[in-house]
This record gives C-alpha cells, sequence and structure tokens, in this order.
C-alpha cells in the first residue's frame, strides 16, 4: 500500500512539473512578444506564428508519439520528451531571428508532444478511477499555476532581464524534471506491447494536419495557402481510409465512431480550446499595444484568469469524481460563453477592472470544464488504451489551441496586414479582435451542446475488471 502511494505521489509530482513548465513559456511568452517584435523587427502576423508554430508541431505528433508510447513504454517516451524540451528552450533563447526562433519553436513544440501525449496516461495508469479525477485535477492545478505566474513572472523577467531569460526559467524548469524522473519516478507502462507502429498513418496525418491548419492560418497572406489547404483536407480523408484497413492503427475509429463519451467530450475539448486560447494573445498585445501599459502591468492584469483557474480546478476534478462530469463540465462551457460574449465589446475605453473581472469569468467556466472532461475521457475507455486516449484529448487541445491562433492570425492579416505593431493602426487591430471574440462566443455556445450530448459516463475501467 506505500509503495502504491509513493508511487501515486512520484507520479503527480512529474506530471505537475512537466505541466507547470510546458503552461508557464506559453503564458509568460504572450507578454514578451512585443519585445520580440521590437528586438527582430516582426509584424504582427510574425509574432502570432512564434506562437502558432509551437502548437502546430505539438498537434502533428502528439497522436503518433502517444501510439509510440503505448507499443514502446510511456515512461521512456515521457523523459525524453522532457529532455529535449529543456535542450529546445535553451536554444529559444540563444535564437537571433524571426526564422530561428520560429525553428526552435517547432522542435519545441514536438518535444512537449511526447509529454502532452504520455502524462494523462502515465497517471491513469497509476491511479485507481475513484481517485483519478482528483489527481487529474491537482495535474490542472499545476498547468494554471503556471499559467497563472507566467504573465507575472515572465512579465517582470522581460522588463529587467529581457525576454530570453524566460526560455532560461523554462529550461531550468525541466530540467529539475528530468531529474526527478530519472530518480523518483520508477517502473514502465506499456499498453500495446508487441503491436505495429502504423508509420504509413502517421505520415498521413501528421502532413495533413499541418497543411489544415497552416492553409487555414496562411489563406489570406499567401496564394498557395488554399492548395495547402485542400491537400490537407484530402490527406486526413485519405489518413482515415487508412486506419480503418490496418490490424494495429495509430488510433482506433471505433472509439470515435461508437464511444459516445469518449467522441463528444473530446469534441468539447477541441471546442473549448478553440474558443479560450487566443484571450492571452489578444487581450496582452491589447493592453501593450492599445492601452500603452509595459509587460508587467499587463501581466498582472492578465493573471486573475488563471489564478481562478488554478483555486477552482482541484475542485472541480474531485466533484467530478462523485458528479457527472458532462453537469459539470456544461456549466463551465456556458460560463466561459458568457465571458467570451462579454469581450467582444472590447474598446479603447473599457474600464480595466471589467476586463479583471471578465477575465476572472472566463477561468471560471475553464476550471468546472478541463478536470471534469479530461477524467471523463480517460474514463471512458478501457486501461490498455490509456496512451492513445491522452494523446487524442492532447491533440483535440493543440488543435483547438492551433484552430484559436488561426482565426486570430487570419483576422489580423485581413484587417492589419503585415505593419509591425509600431505602425499598426489601433482602431483595426481592435476590429480583429473584437470579431475574433464574436467566433470564439459561437464556438463556446456550440461546445455546450456536444458537453452535454456526452451523456453519463459508464467507467470502462470497471467494466472490464468485471
Amino acid at each position: 500500500m506505500n509503495s502504491n502511494k509513493g508511487l501515486e505521489k512520484s507520479t503527480l509530482i512529474s506530471v505537475m512539473m512537466t505541466s507547470f513548465a510546458t503552461t508557464f513559456i506559453g503564458s509568460s511568452l504572450n507578454l514578451a512578444l512585443p519585445a520580440i517584435g521590437n528586438n527582430f523587427s516582426s509584424s504582427a502576423v510574425i509574432l502570432s506564428w512564434i506562437v502558432t508554430s509551437y502548437i502546430l508541431a505539438s498537434a502533428a505528433f502528439l497522436l503518433p508519439v502517444g501510439r509510440f508510447a503505448d507499443i514502446t513504454g510511456r515512461r521512456k517516451v515521457f523523459l525524453w520528451g522532457t529532455i529535449l524540451f529543456t535542450s529546445f528552450s535553451l536554444l529559444c533563447a540563444v535564437s537571433w531571428s524571426n526564422h530561428s526562433i520560429i525553428i526552435f519553436r517547432i522542435l519545441q513544440g514536438a518535444a512537449a508532444s511526447m509529454i502532452y501525449g504520455t502524462a494523462m496516461a502515465i497517471l491513469s495508469s497509476v491511479y485507481p478511477s475513484n481517485k483519478r479525477g482528483r489527481a487529474m485535477g491537482m495535474s490542472v492545478t499545476a498547468t494554471y499555476i503556471g499559467l497563472s505566474l507566467g504573465p507575472v513572472v515572465g512579465g517582470a523577467m522581460c522588463r529587467y532581464m529581457g525576454w530570453r531569460s524566460i526560455f532560461i526559467f523554462t529550461a531550468l524548469i525541466s530540467l529539475s524534471a528530468v531529474f526527478f524522473i530519472i530518480f523518483y519516478l520508477k517502473g514502465e507502462w506499456i499498453g500495446a506491447k508487441g503491436e505495429d507502429f502504423d508509420f504509413k498513418g502517421s505520415v498521413l496525418y501528421m502532413s495533413g494536419l499541418v497543411a489544415l491548419l497552416y492553409g487555414m492560418s496562411a489563406i489570406t497572406s499567401a496564394n498557395v495557402a488554399k492548395y495547402i489547404l485542400i491537400t490537407g483536407i484530402i490527406l486526413l480523408i485519405g489518413f482515415i481510409y487508412c486506419e480503418l484497413r490496418v490490424e494495429h492503427p495509430l488510433i482506433k475509429m471505433q472509439l470515435l465512431t461508437k464511444n459516445r463519451g469518449f467522441a463528444f467530450s473530446n469534441l468539447a475539448a477541441m471546442i473549448n480550446y478553440s474558443a479560450i486560447t487566443a484571450i492571452g494573445f489578444t487581450i496582452s498585445i491589447y493592453l501593450q499595444v492599445i492601452m500603452g501599459y509595459g509587460p508587467q502591468m499587463a501581466g498582472l492584469i492578465l493573471i486573475s484568469q488563471p489564478v481562478v483557474m488554478a483555486l477552482f480546478s482541484s475542485y472541480a476534478g474531485a466533484l467530478s469524481d462523485r458528479l457527472q462530469a458532462h453537469i459539470v463540465a456544461s456549466w463551465g462551457m456556458g460560463l466561459s460563453a458568457l465571458g467570451l460574449f462579454i469581450f467582444i465589446f472590447l474598446n479603447a475605453q473599457t474600464p480595466i477592472w471589467l476586463i479583471v473581472i471578465n477575465l476572472a469569468l472566463v477561468g471560471l467556466g475553464v476550471a468546472l470544464f478541463a478536470s471534469p472532461n479530461s477524467n471523463a475521457i480517460m474514463s471512458s475507455v478501457e486501461p490498455k488504451f490509456y496512451g492513445v486516449a491522452s494523446s487524442t484529448m492532447s491533440t483535440m487541445r493543440v488543435i483547438g489551441q492551433a484552430t484559436s491562433m488561426a482565426i486570430v492570425t487570419l483576422l489580423i492579416s485581413v484587417y492589419v496586414g503585415n505593419a509591425t505593431l509600431s505602425a499598426v493602426q489601433t482602431s483595426a487591430l481592435l476590429k480583429s479582435f473584437q470579431m475574433a471574440f464574436c467566433i470564439f462566443t459561437i464556438l463556446c455556445i456550440g461546445g455546450i451542446f456536444a458537453s452535454l450530448a456526452r451523456g453519463r459516463i459508464k467507467t470502462k475501467e470497471k467494466e472490464t475488471a468485471a
């Protein structure tokens, strides 16, 4: 019993450390974007690609990495992902141009996918179903602590030590996680030992997803983008055709076609992240470019959302162990939709107190949604599919994140063009943000119905044991 408790504790700490590091860099980098733009003379579109490139790489590698981990060992992939994430964070810190930082961000995102694709799978392998919701709530809490400290710590570091210090700090946190995993996270978890890895499906999936998301983002700024978008759709159709005909597919399509709880929980996750991810980017730019605040003050304002998320996520996860996840998560989606609707009316005269309260409202909505939804996804599959389920869940998250940033990037390119932040017309920038929040509100309202449609989740782990 004590050994089980020790393993549970070391697993939770390892996952929490990596969850903190991978989210801290995202939230702190939003505050550093104007400084990076001044350093490299970047346009608003280029700055959005510094964020989007990381998300695209994460989305492309997640599902293949999760399947590979199921076959070869989840701890092994988790450890190497953390090592590579540390290395590429340091390379981002020494980048010398727009192109170099985007390349290193792509590599950093690929490494992060190795963490995303295994963390929840290991957690689900170690924790029994009656304790899993609380453990996931703690993991999500660490995620939101990273999001909370990112704007404050990142804003201060950017002001006093430069934007490169943010990547160095992230690398140090990740390096600490590497040592903890090596010395304290003992054991290995293999859910599909002896099965073949689907290389053909992986190539079709990765190339199709990247082409689709890139085509969406660049359709107004590159003539070839529409052809890339169509190519992406064709490749993904080919991927689905391939997966239905191989013995050991990258993802078992029956999980999406016959498992209602799994399918709609993942759909709800993708919609939620599509709606809320770009809030940090848009409000950071709004506060610094339109309102004239410095990165540190902007960070203090932005912190209201992730602080509320951190405070309530653990409670929401524990609540989903007792109540049905679709009820709790749907209320969360509804609160997020309300907050996004209020942001549609953002303008140069909006009082700061209203922005802070509204960010907190969105944060409460996300907290009530995220942990119960994650618990629902992992509880809806058998233990042997934990790696695929974890990867699918993370894939839905990063596809949602990429979609959110693609929408913002597209609208900025339409309303602002390639103007640098110092030369941009604030009215045009504000118009692009208002239109984005309008789209995000509609998405979130649709997400409420997806969340409710999953119905009551029957825990597959218990069904298998029975």
